[in-house]
């Protein structure tokens, strides 16, 4: 049971205090009858919004084609972010809808996306070691040696004191690679090309654990059941 003006401010429709007025407008129903009070303890499937089941009550989880030009931020002093592909009304959820993991600006490809924040931290965390597949191509030739040097994990990056973990290098093409990731260090696969005088040229994340793009279109997302990682 949740009270009726949290459950109408955490899934984006109005504020707590402004949940007042649509009380008032009758148009919360409960039960098939007007809501009488803004602070009653509902069930959200008794609710009706507008004439409308409640969107997502119980959270949300999506699987978003990120375009190039995009951060992950909320902070808009980075510039446009991906949240301003999403329907307004989840934007206005609270907890609030954040990325799972970030890719940068400059980086295109699937991303997570929830209000669900001990999944975030969950797959974040460096003990479930997800795989996450990244599509690279470079400025020059892959050097000789790189599979096996990635694969060691004994690189250091510049910076830092611990070695990244094993990585999965496969050659696709003169300057062109895939690379499998169990971390997610800062600019993990540029950083590891550069260590080797490398440049990343275009990155492309396309899979996490065992999700992959299909046909999405860039810029577009499809819903996954929130028990998808169990």
């Amino acid at each position: 049971m949740r009270r009726l003006d949290q459950l109408l401010s955490n899934l984006g429709y109005c504020s707590r205090r402004e949940a007042r007025a649509w009380v008032d407008d009758g148009r919360v129903l409960v039960n098939g009858e007007p809501a009488k009070d803004s602070g009653q303890k509902v069930n959200p499937a008794d609710v009706l919004i507008d004439g409308e089941p409640p969107d997502h009550p119980d959270g949300l989880l999506l699987l978003l084609h990120k375009p190039l030009g995009l951060v992950c931020s909320h902070d808009e002093r980075e510039g446009p972010n991906v949240y301003s592909l999403l329907p307004p009304r989840w934007r206005a959820r609270n907890p609030v809808v954040t990325s799972i993991g970030r890719l940068d600006k400059d980086t295109s490809g699937l991303l997570l996306l929830t209000d669900q924040s001990p999944l975030v931290h969950r797959l974040t965390s460096p003990k479930h070691k997800v795989p996450k597949i990244y599509r690279a191509t470079l400025n020059r030739d892959l050097p000789a040696g790189l599979t096996e040097l990635f694969a060691a994990g004994t690189l250091v990056l510049a910076g830092e004191t611990e070695p990244c973990a094993p990585t999965t290098l496969t050659v696709l093409g003169p300057r062109e690679a895939e690379l499998t990731l169990t971390e997610g260090k800062y600019h993990q696969v540029r950083r590891m090309f550069a260590s080797q005088g490398c440049e990343v040229v275009t990155l492309h994340r396309t899979c996490f654990g065992d999700l992959t793009l299909d046909s999405l279109a860039s810029g577009t997302w499809r819903e996954l059941p929130l028990g998808y990682f169990g």
